[in-house]
């Protein structure tokens, strides 16, 4: 095991006793402050002495970057996207093993190195510089070499050894002519590039997509799918291998769908990308998942929960028992919602217990499983055998069929919390689905505590954000008349740089929350129809999904667009 970075810079002689204990108790106030930074922001050491204690604790060379003058080809092995991304510089290659060496900004983080291997198919080895001179040295070695996904495709159609492959059929190309296409330094680079550009930009899947005569790259940023340079058609077969070769997929299996992950260490952030492959008409489509614990906020306070929602929705969950409802479509947030609410939950004297689909987001302090179908390991079965766990608060990723709504009721009935999604267009059309499910009407009014249905809308861009006054045929289509509009404010994003010119940045939810009442309850078990229980839970304070939408327009968060596109279906 390493030995710790203090007690190294006392055995140094840089630090004596009392000073470590002056830098540890101000590190616990830092939250998360690297003890070296503060030992040097203390006056305690100076940066040199950090350095040298990190080179004796990682086994790294420290070097002066600004003595050292880096040859043209030493700086191809690592272009400035990945540069700047793990915050690094390359300084020397391999003259037998072809192995890079990078200067490090931040040598504390082991993955850095096992990310850079993925990428560039070599062995990568580390040594230490202070921070301000890599980022400097960075700035000055690719000053006047900025790449672009562009410049590296037309690389890729001057390759000779690539255009040898150009016409062919996929389904003639052996294994080994695959191997060698995947290998190649152009498509590396061209992979590397757009998984780093999708990260940067905060991208949640890339698409790979093989049609008969060209090869579409597409990245969604805040739920909309932007375009990239397309490659060369021929490609295909090697950007897929190469990707199956970076998630450990079997790359001589192109006839049946594969699943796979990718983890990376950029800027001392894990990023877990999932890989799926499917066999097209045209070759194989490969859509690449991100997961980017910095991009989702798990922050009940930061999710876009208006206090009318967060107050109550803060109460009800820390209910005893019962069944809490979560609903909206496919990619409405529903799981971050519940993640956020977990973690609010979270707390040593309760055991909390999930299952998913699969798992998303690993928390600390909570059990999760993952869903498994194709062995049987199903909701219901992990439901079952969650409740001899004895667990005090459940998740179940989504409730399905009746046989798992069962058992979640029971679970309720006997005493637990339970958190469940249900895919429902709003918030009162949750108590109609069970209903179709075949749950008893008896059994909804008895455990289900609320209901929330949810939907994301992108947030305007703060930089670029203006004031305008809708027409009377946008006001129409809010509910309001031209005068009412008049008296209200609009917002929309003129498009900036720091938005990539489309007026948005990021995504918020909007919310409708229904709690169950005595009288909401009466009129379950009465079987009354939708548009009656609808009306009664907006007399009962049920703020529409419409009116959330409208809410967060006046409050300048989002805009008209986003809120007609996500609340089509409202009766506003």
């Amino acid at each position: 095991m390493a030995r710790r970075l203090g007690t190294i810079l006392v055995d140094m002689g840089y630090l004596d006793e009392d000073g470590l204990w002056a830098v540890l108790e101000e590190q616990k106030k830092s939250s998360g402050e690297l003890i070296g930074k503060v030992a040097v922001r203390l006056g305690r050491v100076n940066e040199d002495q950090v350095l040298k204690a990190l080179g004796e604790q990682l086994g790294m060379k420290v070097i002066k970057l600004n003595e050292l003058t880096i040859s043209a080809d030493v700086i191809d092995a690592v272009n400035e996207t990945m540069a700047q991304a793990f915050k690094v510089v390359p300084v020397a290659i391999g003259k037998k093993d072809k192995s890079v060496t990078v200067a490090m900004a931040e040598p504390q983080n082991p993955a850095t190195l096992d990310s850079l291997r993925s990428f560039l198919g070599v062995e990568v080895k580390g040594v230490i510089a202070p921070e301000k001179d890599v980022l400097a040295k960075i700035e000055s070695t690719y000053a006047g070499k900025a790449e672009s996904i562009q410049s590296v495709v037309d690389e890729i159609v001057k390759d000779k050894g690539l255009q040898a492959f150009a016409g062919r059929n996929e389904n003639t190309i052996d294994l080994e002519a695959i191997e060698e296409m995947a290998e190649a330094a152009p498509v590396r680079k061209l992979l590397n590039m757009v998984l780093l550009l999708a990260i940067k930009d905060k991208a949640s899947d890339i698409h790979f997509e093989p049609f008969e005569d060209e090869y579409k790259m597409r990245y969604r940023v805040d739920g909309v799918l932007y375009e990239l340079v397309p490659p060369p058609r021929h490609l295909a077969p090697a950007i897929a291998s190469r990707i199956k070769v970076m998630s450990n997929l079997d790359i001589a299996e192109r006839r049946l769908p594969q699943d796979g992950r990718i983890q990376l260490g950029i800027g001392g952030n894990s990023v877990d990308i999932r890989v799926s492959t499917l066999p097209t008409l045209f070759g194989e489509s490969v859509v690449l998942r991100i997961l980017d614990r910095t991009v989702v906020n798990l922050d009940l306070n930061k999710i876009g929960m208006p206090d009318n929602v967060l107050t109550p929705w803060r109460s009800i969950i820390h209910k005893p028992n019962g069944i809490i409802l979560v609903t909206g479509p496919t990619s409405s947030g529903k799981t971050t919602t519940l993640y956020a609410t977990l973690n609010q939950l979270n707390v040593i004297a309760d055991k909390i217990i999930t299952t998913e689909e699969p798992v998303e987001y690993e928390i600390e302090g909570l059990v999760q499983i993952p869903v498994n179908p194709d062995i049987g390991v199903t909701f219901a079965l992990c439901l079952r055998a969650i409740l001899r766990q004895d667990p005090d608060k459940i998740l179940v990723g989504e409730t399905r069929d009746l046989e798992t709504a069962e058992i979640a009721i029971q679970a309720s009935l006997t005493g637990h919390i339970v958190f469940t999604t249900l895919h429902t267009n709003d918030a009162p059309s949750a108590v109609t689905r069970l209903r179709d499910m075949g749950v008893p009407t008896f059994l909804i009014t008895a455990t289900v505590e609320a209901v929330l249905a949810q939907r994301l809308v992108r947030k305007i861009c703060q930089f670029c954000k203006t004031e305008f006054t809708p027409t009377a045929e946008v006001a129409m289509e809010l509910g309001y008349t031209y005068e009412q509009a008049q008296q209200k404010k609009f917002y929309y994003g003129r498009g900036c740089e720091k938005c990539n010119n489309t007026g948005y940045k990021g995504r918020q939810g909007i919310f409708e929350l229904i709690i169950m009442t005595e009288k909401l309850r009466e009129m379950v078990v009465a079987e009354a129809s939708l548009d009656e229980f609808r009306e009664a839970c907006r007399k009962s304070g049920m703020q529409t999904l419409r009116e959330s939408g409208l809410q967060a327009i006046h409050e300048g968060r989002t805009s008209i667009e986003e809120v007609i596109r996500e609340t089509m279906l409202d009766d506003a």
